[in-house]
């Protein structure tokens, strides 16, 4: 007799979700508003690029210290490190208007970054039964991609409407409730980690950067990210181009899609793996990517962010379950701080890269450049598919 599934939904894991929703909302208000507030104020096309560049950099090279440190400490202290830091970082955009400047904000700020989505993701992995790591890991995954793709809308609509200065308090606003609702939670920390405390494990810098029994579905999630930075980079430029006034539409309509489907693939994910879902997801993040670089209406945003709610917004979530799915529970810190490195390394190199390409091509070009590598993850997702013996056996 097949035993029942242990509780998924506890308070402590809805406050974590919570948290982690306004956590994410608060960073990605600003996201894709920095590059046009950028260009307002005499950035170079190469300095776009940067901002995004030096961030993604900043909360890679952090990672491999904070994984060490998930395996000595409490959670809770962790947590809460990380979100004050970045309600400190976020408060400090307003202050300048030199390029300079704000790029040394950036680098600070993404070191924070790469604290918090490494701890945060941690202690969900800690707070989620093992058998149920793809449906849990799926809604935790939600309050990222929501926070992903609703908040920009919001954050454009704000930047749009009223100034850069109203969307930075906004964004302070939310990181004050994370703050709030992280206090309240009570986390769970691993017994190893109490263990480690009194024999702490040598610190390796590469060591804590790679889990190599993560390696694979970290790649595939790099490629991935890459295609989804030309959108969080430049939708809201190439957008003015066009005179599209529902940019946010795109955003609104992917968030409303992707927490629709969520449920679904979460435990379609536990019962058959990644990889089918993996594929079809890929499939239609390549076909939104083209509507959208074709885009001359709002109905035209509407059905590429729907679209791309149900493929990206899908993938996201599963692929951190893959990564997860990989590796132990001892080394699940490091694994979960891989996979967020994979994503801001793939969204980092995506603005440099295209925005070098940027002085040469039409923006509308950059959207379909990086489609392909939606089909480079199906093909890199099928090719692992293809080397499996057995069949999937849902995590446990």
């Amino acid at each position: 007799m097949q035993k029942p599934l242990p509780k998924l939904w506890t308070w402590p894991f809805i406050f974590l979700v919570l948290a982690n929703l306004f956590t994410f909302m608060s960073f990605q208000m600003l996201l894709p508003n920095l590059p046009p507030y950028i260009e307002s104020i005499g950035g170079s096309n190469l300095q776009i690029g940067l901002i995004t560049t030096t961030f993604a950099f900043a909360a890679i090279l952090i990672r491999p210290f904070i994984g060490h440190l998930l395996s000595t400490r409490p959670r809770k202290v962790l947590v809460l490190v990380g979100a004050i830091s970045l309600l400190i970082m976020t408060a400090l955009y307003p202050i300048t208007q030199i390029v300079t400047v704000l790029l040394v904000i950036r680098f600070i700020h993404g070191i924070a970054w790469g604290w918090s989505t490494t701890v945060n993701g941690t202690a969900a992995v800690d707070l989620v039964p093992r058998r149920r790591v793809g449906e849990g890991m799926g809604y935790f995954g939600l309050s990222v991609t929501v926070g992903m793709i609703m908040a920009p809308s919001l954050g454009i609509y704000l930047y749009q409407n009223f100034t850069f200065d109203l969307l930075v308090w906004i964004s302070v606003g939310l990181g004050i409730i994370a703050i709030l609702l992280f206090s309240v939670t009570s986390f769970v920390t691993p017994d190893s980690v109490y263990e480690n405390q009194k024999n702490p494990p040598k610190f390796s810098f590469f060591g804590s950067l790679i889990e190599k029994n993560s390696r694979y579905p970290a790649l595939v999630t790099l490629l991935n990210t890459f295609g989804y930075g030309s959108v969080v980079t430049y939708i809201v430029i190439f957008g003015n181009e066009q005179g599209l006034t529902g940019t946010f539409l795109f955003y609104f309509f992917n968030a409303v899609l992707a927490t629709i489907s969520r449920p679904i693939t979460g435990k379609y994910f536990d019962k058959h793996g990644p990889w089918n879902l993996i594929i079809i997801c890929s499939v239609l993040s390549f076909i939104a990517m083209w509507i959208l670089a074709f885009a001359s209406s709002n109905l035209h945003l509407i059905l590429s962010g729907a679209i791309f709610g149900i493929g990206f917004g899908s993938m996201m979530p599963a692929l951190q379950a893959w990564v997860i799915s990989k590796t132990t529970t001892e080394r699940s810190g490091i694994a979960n701080g891989m996979y967020y490195s994979s994503i801001d390394l793939g969204i980092g190199s995506s603005a440099l890269i295209l925005g070098f390409i940027y002085q040469f091509v039409e923006t509308a070009t950059l959207f379909k450049i990086s489609s392909f590598l939606f089909i480079v993850v199906l093909i890199l997702t099928w090719l692992d598919y293809r080397k499996q013996t057995e069949p999937w056996e849902p995590v446990q």
